[in-house]
């Protein structure tokens, strides 16, 4: 999508709740203290180490090793590529560059209004259900209680730390490597560029409550479990891309009881608040859909409403 048209709209989001509501069940299991296989490291130097095991990354602060520049088309159309061996039926529509941000859905054809477009099939949607890498850190975060929003930013860094391994790989080296996101602004920033603007009031708020999140899974998750969440994978700089891209991208289904999730493809589109159609789960065709409330013609970018 034109993630640059997203950067104020997606501060207004529902804001998740607090960890720390959460309690851990009776019968918590203590999970042996293992590692989960071949993952890339993020640090805050410039360095990289091979071993027997794992393969370690280190990056300068504030990077992310993984992800792509924010108008990468050739990430984007191995994503289609993989996205339609894997089950997305023949589109309409590619990723292009688009004059409202750097990537969007084109039409290649003439669409009509009221047709039902993209049929992104459930096997291909990123919800807090999708299995994981590392089935021992899904578990221990699943019997935390830990809610869909903070499960679903570790989610991402665990399967984005796996590179390859990850059947998600395609779709994360499509996704942005900074996204546009008011989690990088420093306060300077949202006191000069926001003042006097209700935007700025809930951008510290959405600030906050991420690093609360994230503080409350270390103290009461990361910390008792190093080998299955180390530090140089789950830290504050991964989280912030990853609820950068939560933000941005995250829908909520209607027809699926409101769950949240990531659609890739369809989190491709423009979003706009001047059109009246949202994505949701299509029980007659069993994908994620849309339904267009305007004609198309070739070329165009394809818009949605954001719910």
């Amino acid at each position: 999508m034109a993630e640059a048209s997203r950067t104020f709209h997606t501060i207004l989001l529902p804001s998740f709740s607090h960890l720390h509501k959460a309690q851990s069940p009776a019968g918590f299991t203590d999970f042996p203290r293992k590692r989960c296989g071949h993952r890339i490291v993020v640090h805050c130097s410039v360095s990289t180490t091979n071993d027997a095991s794992r393969t370690k990354t280190t990056v300068t602060q504030n990077t992310i090793p993984w992800g792509c520049e924010i108008d990468s088309l050739e990430n984007a159309s191995t994503l289609q590529k993989w996205l339609s061996d894997s089950g997305l039926p023949p589109q309409k529509m590619a990723i292009q560059k688009v004059d409202v941000g750097e990537r969007g859905l084109v039409a290649l054809k003439n669409i009509r209004k009221g047709e039902k477009l993209l049929f992104v099939p459930p096997s291909l949607v990123i919800t807090a259900d999708s299995k994981w890498s590392c089935p021992e850190a899904g578990e221990v975060l699943k019997q935390c209680s830990v809610p869909d929003w903070p499960l679903l930013a570790t989610y991402l860094i665990s399967e984005a730390s796996f590179e390859k391994s990850s059947r998600w790989s395609n779709y994360i080296s499509a996704l942005p490597r900074q996204p546009y996101s008011l989690l990088y602004w420093t306060r300077a920033e949202l006191d000069r560029y926001l003042e006097a603007s209700q935007i700025r009031e809930r951008a510290i708020e959405r600030i906050t409550n991420v690093i609360g999140t994230y503080n409350d899974l270390r103290l009461r998750i990361f910390s008792k479990y190093p080998d299955l969440f180390p530090e140089e994978v789950f830290n504050m700089e991964t989280f912030k891309w990853s609820f950068g891209i939560l933000f941005s991208r995250l829908v909520r289904l209607p027809s699926m009881d409101g769950r949240v999730a990531l659609v890739p493809w369809a989190d491709m589109l423009n979003h706009s608040c001047e059109v009246e159609t949202f994505l949701d789960y299509d029980k007659s065709s069993q994908g994620v859909v849309f339904t267009t409330d305007q004609q198309y013609q070739p070329g165009f970018y394809i818009i949605w409403q954001e719910i």
